[in-house]
This record gives C-alpha cells, sequence and structure tokens, in this order.
C-alpha cells in the first residue's frame, strides 16, 4: 500500500507500454528504461496538479470569463485563476493535494477508486470492506482495492491498496449491501481536491484536458469552412472547432453509438453553437453517395478511437494486450476514409490519448508510405515534445509531431514554478500530427 501509487497492469501490457522506451534508434540503459517507466506509472495514477478550462470566448472576452469564474468559485479557496500565454482560450486552476491518510479504513473497488479521484462520492455498492462498527458519521480512509481481491462484505484488507482520500459514513456498515443507490461515504478530502464545476457557467467554461485544447488550435478552422469530426463523441472537440470558426460554416460530427450523439447535441446546445450537425454513423463507411462524396471536407479532424493509456488518474488497468493491439489496424481503417474525404490542399489532424509508439509515430510512419499525397506540417502552437524515436520518422519529421508525455521532470508540487510552465508538462499523454494533402 502507497499513498503514492503506481497505475497496476496485467504484465503483458506493462511489458508492452516499457517497450516505449525500448527501440534500436537510440541508445539507453535498462536503469534509465526503468526509471523513465516508473514514473509514467505514477503520473497516470495521479491526476494533473490543474484544472484545465476551455473559455467560450466566442460568447465573451477571456477576462470577462475569468472574472466570472473567479467570483463563482469564490468559496473555494482557490489561487488566482490564470491563462495560458500561448493558448488564448484555456483558463487554469490549481488543484489542492495530496491529503493523507486517518483511520479507520473503508476498501472501495478500483473502478469506484477512480471515480473518487475525479471527484467522486462513494456510493454503496462500490465498498467491499468497511469497520465492524462503522456507523453514520464517521471519519473513514478510503482506499482502492487495486487487482479485485478484496472479499465483498470483509471487515479490513492487507493486499495491494491505494488512498484515495478522506470521507465521513453516510450510513451504517449494516445498511451497506441493502441500499444500493445511496452515497456510503461522502468525500470531504479526496486525494486531490478540484473544485466543482457543476452547474458553474455552463454556457462559459468547459472542461476539457490542455491538450484537447491544443489540437484544436493546429487544426486551425477558419470560418466559412466545411469540417468533419470523425470519432466526435462526447463533442468537447466538435464545439470547440466551431467556437473557433465563429460559428460560421459547418462542422459535421459523427459517432457509431447512437447515445452519445445526443450528448454532441446537448454540449452544442449548452454552448450556443449553431453550426454542428451530428450524425450517428460509423466513419469507415462515411465515402459514399450518401453520405459523404469524397472531398467532401476542407479539414479533418481524426481523434482516433485507442488505448487510452494516456488518461488520468487511473489507478488500474482492466485492458488486455489483446485488446491494446486491436486499436492500430481500427485506426488506419479510419485514417483510409478521412483521406478520401478531405479535399486537396486540405488539412488532416490525426490524434490520440495514449502514449505507444504503435498508435502515435508508428501510424504516421504508416500514412506517410501508404498516402503519398500526404506531408506533414509544422504545429501552431507546439507546446508538447517532439515525437519519439522509434517508428523510423527522420529527425525532422519528428520535430513536426507533438507529443504530451505524462512524465515528471520536476516535482510537480514546486510552488516555485509557474502553473503555466506545469501546465505544459503535467498533463494527460497525448499525441498530434498534422497532414496536408495535395
Amino acid at each position: 500500500m502507497s499513498i503514492f501509487p503506481r497505475i497496476c497492469l496485467k504484465p503483458e501490457v506493462a511489458e508492452h507500454l516499457k517497450s516505449v522506451f525500448l527501440n534500436k534508434e537510440v541508445r539507453i540503459s535498462h536503469q534509465e528504461v526503468e526509471h523513465r517507466f516508473q514514473n509514467l506509472l505514477l503520473c497516470l495514477s495521479h491526476p494533473p496538479l490543474h484544472t484545465c478550462v476551455r473559455a467560450s470566448t466566442h460568447l465573451a472576452p477571456l477576462e470577462e470569463i475569468r472574472s466570472k469564474l473567479q467570483e463563482e468559485l469564490s468559496q473555494v479557496k482557490l489561487s488566482p485563476i490564470l491563462s495560458h500565454p500561448q493558448v488564448p482560450d484555456v483558463l487554469l486552476l490549481p488543484v489542492d493535494g495530496p491529503r493523507y491518510v486517518r483511520n479507520p479504513e473503508v476498501v472501495v473497488g478500483a473502478q469506484c477508486g477512480n471515480a473518487v479521484l475525479r471527484g467522486a462520492h462513494v456510493f454503496a455498492p462500490g465498498i467491499v470492506a468497511s469497520p465492524k462498527y462503522m456507523k453514520v458519521g464517521d471519519v473513514v480512509s478510503v482506499f482502492s482495492d487495486l487487482e479485485g481481491r478484496c472479499t465483498r462484505g470483509a471487515l479490513s484488507f492487507q493486499g495491494n491498496k491505494v488512498f484515495v482520500g478522506n470521507g465521513v459514513a453516510e450510513m451504517d456498515r449494516s445498511k451497506i449491501n441493502n441500499i444500493l443507490s445511496s452515497v456510503g461515504v461522502r468525500m470531504v478530502e479526496p486525494l486531490y481536491r478540484s473544485p466543482s464545476f457543476d452547474g458553474v457557467l455552463p454556457s462559459l467554461a468547459f472542461l476539457q484536458n490542455f491538450p484537447s485544447v491544443v489540437v484544436g488550435h493546429v487544426l486551425g478552422p477558419r470560418p466559412g469552412e466545411r469540417i468533419l469530426d470523425m470519432c466526435a463523441a462526447p463533442g468537447g472537440k466538435t464545439c470547440h472547432i466551431a467556437a473557433l470558426m465563429g460559428d460560421q460554416g459547418e462542422v459535421v460530427a459523427l459517432d457509431r453509438i447512437r447515445n452519445k450523439i445526443a450528448r454532441i447535441r446537448q454540449n452544442a446546445e449548452t454552448l450556443q453553437l449553431q453550426s454542428i450537425k451530428a450524425y450517428c454513423f460509423n466513419g469507415i463507411q462515411a465515402v459514399s453517395r450518401p453520405p459523404f462524396p469524397p472531398e467532401s471536407f476542407d479539414r479533418v479532424l481524426l481523434d482516433a478511437p485507442c488505448s487510452g493509456l494516456g488518461q488520468r488518474p487511473t489507478m488500474a488497468s482492466t485492458w488486455s494486450l489483446k485488446e491494446i493491439c486491436s486499436y492500430p489496424p481500427l485506426q488506419r481503417k479510419l485514417f483510409h476514409a478521412a483521406v478520401r474525404l478531405l479535399k486537396k490542399g486540405g488539412v488532416l489532424v490525426y490524434s490520440t490519448c495514449t502514449v505507444t509508439l504503435a498508435e502515435n509515430e508508428e501510424q504516421v510512419a504508416w500514412a506517410l508510405s501508404s498516402f503519398p499525397c500526404l506531408t506533414l506540417q509544422q504545429q501552431e502552437p507546439h507546446i508538447g515534445a517532439e515525437g519519439m524515436l522509434g517508428a523510423g520518422l527522420s529527425c525532422e519529421q519528428l520535430r513536426l509531431l507533438q507529443r504530451f508525455s505524462p512524465e515528471l521532470s520536476w516535482d510537480q508540487t514546486d510552488a516555485s514554478v509557474p502553473l503555466q510552465c506545469r501546465a505544459d508538462r503535467d498533463t494527460i499523454g497525448f499525441f498530434i500530427a498534422k497532414f496536408l494533402k495535395s
């Protein structure tokens, strides 16, 4: 058990992930590989130490939104909300933490533990172990069972667990298994505390991971263009594209899962965007008459389905190696459709929220080989690191890529490091490539 956990992975997945740092193009010691790998696991199990908010600058100036947000959150003791020097619609809010352990202990499942790290309370079904005499009002420390080994109803658990915060019991132990839809532990001191945005300036402040905001700017949408977001749900990037266009033009959003389309439309309505048209459709099959003839779009965003091994925070992953390796073929099918749908002279941006070479740099190398009409382009802004060695790309090509790798290069709690600087590195894992179709 550790106050600073590392994400728990299946051994085969851990070795696959470690291979990101092992390649023939660069000489690096096994000790350095292990250090960087453990560093990555540590970061993935904790949230970034800032909350990124995308401001709806199509509706109001940034300074006005920042002032309103600071006022709305005045009851929360926050440091001043900061803007980002390179991304004109980003506001950064510091996250407070980590908290420390109190007794007695309540143990929850890994999925519940992940939810707690993201700000949720503990609902009764998530509790797998609790003290024998736990009563309403008891202050407890909540731990997450990383490997699913705790027996439901146990009084304690000594296995692989990690602290996720302190809370107050909302029910007696005797009622946990009888009341399934109620809060069992109300979290008062989560491991990391960030302000709740429930109902806070819904049309002006949109929670979005920092690299996900960057990718919209890299795409560079212009008023009057027709743009395709191939895998759009839940619609954060779709809405950002429409906002950057001043809501002038057409943004077509596709997703193959029907109930996710309603979420895209809801976000568009909340953010007062009229140019978005959302359809339930598999992007692989989008090139036809109908729905879309070839070369229909000025720009295409392919934010591809991926293994998600850059998402934070995640205490444990249940992915098998087979599941992780299933994504590159799907991504290439979508890539084929994207290139066909893009006009000559148009821009294609490919992005993922994972850290593997196979889904990032290797896909770029494959695309350049498979589509002679594509050339890599300079990204603006370029805030992340360049691409990683190992896929056979040249140094010049790697410099044109943008990789956000959640690895500690300094003490992220060091207050002497400006928040804007920490925000550039302390992100989810993310990858961006920008192509021009000649």
